[in-house]
């Protein structure tokens, strides 16, 4: 990572590089990519490549098909499972209209990238949104009977229990010679489930990471005869994956954590809390995108359904983890593993920063386990409730200007429109469920 245009051309013929896809994402995080003989990459680096954008979920309508990818070399990394005579190396673009003019509005990493600079307006042009998501996804085989976990581990467990230790392996090994630092990986507490840790850094590095990092696992997987999925909710009876996102403000310039303040939460990271919680129900159509999100935002599988903070409170939907004053943060725990990181991201922050320019109480945390209330005390406490269905999600979204202001009109309407889509589709659709449960009705 962080290369420049002379180190690249280095390493593509001390690693013999043949071939490097061009790669950016779809309105729903999918990882696209086209590509290029390696040797034709200094004829495109300022003039970029046009694709048609007519083709891609949430990109121009056929009319205005064509776009143009302009390569970001600093992303620039080599696949490290390619064979000598067929290297290939990963540029990630950015979007751009079809002359090269201007970013492309509905470009989910343009999208966080508008965020930030938001962000600098309000808070000052030395301020960086540092993040550090907690990626979940499950290895499965498939049998005759459908999809079944790889293995019977849990929460921490290794081998012979965790049967996908070299898979991890292989993954981690993978991510490093691509340049992605992460903290840690494990097992996690679902049957064949896992979890990997992203080290803090600027969001749209770390959201570049990620999507990288899908690639690798389901990549790595396959080569074990394994399927990867980052699925929300994959069995009714087991942990669903979820994307914790632990979340900060750093000042460049004066190198303090603002969210510390003489070794206790700053009022700043209250008004920031009380941004997520303000928006929290518009803020679930992004961080919780699919149908299946809904069904791991439940009681009883650590997931949040209630609108609360609190100090080391995992039932909270905002946690505070225990921290020094430099890595003292904030943790969204409602995202699921299915989402866009770069809009995720995007509107997390500008939801955060209203909080901060208006300065909203986030009110006393909750420190007692939420899951063990009583309606009668939830509507004394007044805890608001996260949605319940994409629908009412998406209906939520709908009314908050603040958070529809940060996705831009472009993305949130293509967005809109995909997910009426998708929730139309859910809805018409009639499953084994319902067969057994109302054929003899």
């Amino acid at each position: 990572m962080g290369s420049t245009t002379e180190n690249v051309f280095s390493i593509i013929e001390e690693k013999n590089v043949k071939f490097i896809r061009f790669q950016f994402v779809d309105i729903n995080g999918t990882v696209k990519n086209l590509a290029i003989p390696a040797k034709n990459l200094g004829d495109v680096i300022d003039d970029g490549v046009m694709f048609d954008g007519s083709s891609v979920e949430g990109y121009a309508r056929i009319q205005e098909s064509d776009m143009m990818l302009k390569p970001d070399l600093s992303t620039f990394s080599v696949f490290p499972w390619a064979n000598n005579s067929r290297t290939t190396a990963r540029i990630i673009c950015d979007v751009y209209t079809h002359d090269g003019s201007e970013p492309f509005a509905g470009d989910p990493r343009y999208v966080l990238k508008r965020s930030v600079d938001y962000m600098k307006s309000v808070l000052g042009k030395d301020m960086v949104f540092n993040v550090g998501p907690e990626l979940e996804f499950y290895l499965l085989e498939k049998t005759q009977n459908g999809y079944v976990p790889h293995d019977n581990g849990s929460y921490f467990d290794f081998s012979p229990l965790d049967n996908a230790e070299d898979i991890r392996k292989d993954v981690a090994m993978a991510m490093i010679d691509m340049g992605i630092d992460f903290e840690v990986e494990h097992h996690e507490v679902g049957n064949g489930q896992h979890e990997i840790d992203f080290r803090f850094g600027n969001a749209q590095s770390v959201a570049d990471n990620v999507i990288t990092s899908k690639v690798i696992v389901k990549m790595i997987a396959k080569q074990y005869g394994t399927v990867a999925t980052f699925m929300p909710k994959p069995f009714a009876d087991k942990a669903g994956n979820g994307m914790h996102v632990n979340q900060s403000l750093y000042d460049a310039k004066k190198k303090c954590n603002i969210f510390s303040e003489d070794g206790e939460l700053s009022e700043t990271a209250r008004h920031y809390i009380g941004g997520l919680l303000h928006h929290a129900k518009a803020l679930a159509a992004i961080t919780n995108p699919t149908v299946n999100s809904y069904k791991r935002l439940v009681s009883g599988f650590e997931a949040p359904v209630y609108i609360t903070w609190g100090q080391r409170n995992r039932s909270s939907l905002v946690r505070i983890p225990s921290a020094n004053d430099k890595c003292r943060r904030a943790e969204l725990r409602s995202p699921d593993s299915s989402c866009n990181p770069y809009l995720a991201f995007a509107v997390m922050l500008s939801a955060g920063v209203d909080g901060i320019k208006r300065k909203l109480d986030p009110g006393d945390p909750v420190d007692k386990n939420i899951y063990h209330f009583d309606k009668k005390d939830r509507e004394q406490m007044g805890l608001g409730r996260l949605p319940k269905t994409l629908q009412e999600a998406f209906v939520e979204l709908s009314r908050n200007e603040e958070v529809k202001k940060a996705l831009g009109e472009t993305a949130y309407n293509e967005f809109m429109r995909l997910k009426a889509l998708e929730w139309k589709d859910y809805c018409t659709k009639v499953s084994d469920w319902e067969i057994n449960r109302f054929i003899n009705v």
